[in-house]
């Protein structure tokens, strides 16, 4: 199950590229017979005024080596990793994907760039990590996005525990008419176990929904493939509210035919609503399947 954050880190990804292949290409000269390691260091000192939050910036030669400011080859080779063979193979700026670091196993991401001479003969890579939260915060659409999201986090997760508290009363609701039902057995009355089928029936449909709403909005989960968790929570909620249609129309017949038969028009209507309802949630449930094959395809 991916994370909240490395899911977001999908979805801005792009943006972010864009940006740090802006920073490269605005100060670090490239193609051009005077790139030279001081020009290289030039560059990363103004893309340091730009970025104030990296993780760290270095510096590989063309055989995947770390060098110091003097040119000097560090022992320590890194043709391996990702931001070095995928600049190598694109020949242009490339993001990695989030990957834990050494140290510490916070999770990073790399933006690497390839420095050629003027006979395109590839001479450097510059380096530069940040941190999966500082590149999230950097591609943001706006100032506001990270606040939104925390908002957006806190009423999801409110509304939640109202619904599951909905859901608790309903719950115990229906086990009190249930047990009402049995304590009294010997005055028995159906409306009890009919009115418990249906509290615990709306129950089952709440939870079903706070439990979609919960693992999506608040845990973050299935984010990466929203559409189908959220049809399959949307097919059971109306088919548990069909279910407790279904019901109280039963037993209003039930009722209007034992004690007031001029009345079982209302159940009638009743009962061709919860058809209604039932060929609706059919239709809506074959166009879901028509969507997920054209998604596959």
């Amino acid at each position: 199950m991916l994370s909240r954050d490395i899911l977001i880190y999908r979805k801005v990804r792009y943006e972010l590229r864009a940006y740090m292949h802006y920073l490269f290409t605005q100060n670090i000269q490239n193609h051009i017979p005077s790139t030279s390691l001081k020009s290289v260091l030039m560059g990363i000192e103004k893309i340091k005024d730009e970025i104030d939050a990296f993780s760290n910036i270095y510096i590989l030669d063309s055989k995947g080596n770390e060098i110091n400011s003097q040119g000097i080859t560090c022992t320590e080779n890194f043709a391996d990793r990702a931001y070095y063979y995928e600049a190598v193979r694109e020949g242009k700026c490339i993001i990695t994907n989030p990957y834990p670091t050494a140290e510490d196993d916070k999770l990073v991401v790399t933006a690497s760039y390839p420095v050629y001479n003027h006979k395109r003969e590839l001479i450097y890579i510059v380096c530069i990590d940040l941190d999966l939260k500082t590149a999230i915060s950097i591609s943001a659409p706006s100032k506001f996005a990270d606040s939104a999201g925390v908002l957006s986090t806190i009423v999801y997760g409110a509304l939640s525990i109202i619904l599951s508290l909905v859901c608790i009363l309903l719950c115990c609701k229906g086990i009190l008419s249930f047990y009402t039902a049995l304590t009294h057995f010997s005055h028995f009355d159906i409306d009890e176990i009919f009115k418990a089928i249906i509290q615990l029936t709306l129950a089952l449909a709440i939870f079903d929904l706070v439990k979609a709403i919960f693992e999506e909005e608040v845990l973050g989960k299935n984010a990466e493939n929203h559409s189908q968790p959220f049809q399959q929570t949307m097919v059971r909620f109306l088919a548990s509210i069909i279910i407790a249609l279904a019901i109280e129309s039963l037993m209003l017949v039930f009722k209007f035919a034992i004690n007031e038969p001029d009345k079982i028009i209302f159940a009638v209507y009743l009962i061709s609503g919860v058809s209604l309802l039932l060929i609706g949630l059919s239709i809506y449930i074959k166009f879901s399947q028509n969507s997920n094959k054209i998604d596959r395809i």
